[in-house]
């Protein structure tokens, strides 16, 4: 099992900017797809983005293209999410997740994932 630890989160204005960092345990963590989720109060679970172990493949859900961007650092175990444009809908707890497997499948889909972190609040004030 991989270990993930999240930060970065905050409080931040509508239309700021706030850069997640997700640090793994694994030292194969190069070998791991990785992926971001959210989830706001009340509601389900929600797939944000996602890249290959290569950083050659990236997937975001329609909500965040083009405002987030997924990227990784094989050499420092780290995958970032940098957040630009944000709405108040973007609040929530936002999750890092890592499956050994390439990217392919229901990767949008939480279940998919094998390794999650703990989660780290976004609330993004209008």
């Amino acid at each position: 099992q991989v270990q993930l630890v999240e930060s970065g989160g905050g409080l931040v204005q509508a239309g700021g900017s706030l850069r997640l960092s997700c640090a793994a345990s694994e030292r194969t963590f190069s070998s791991y797809a990785m992926g971001w989720f959210r989830q706001a109060p009340g509601k389900e679970r929600e797939f944000v983005a996602a890249i290959s172990w290569s950083g050659g493949t990236v997937s975001y859900a329609d909500s965040v293209r083009g405002r987030f961007t997924i990227s990784r650092d094989n050499a420092k175990n780290t995958v970032y999410l940098q957040m630009n444009s944000l709405k108040p809908e973007d609040t929530g707890v936002y999750y890092c997740a890592a499956d050994p497997r390439s990217l392919r499948g229901q990767i949008r889909a939480s279940s998919y994932w094998g390794n999650w972190g703990q989660g780290t609040q976004v609330t993004v004030s209008s």
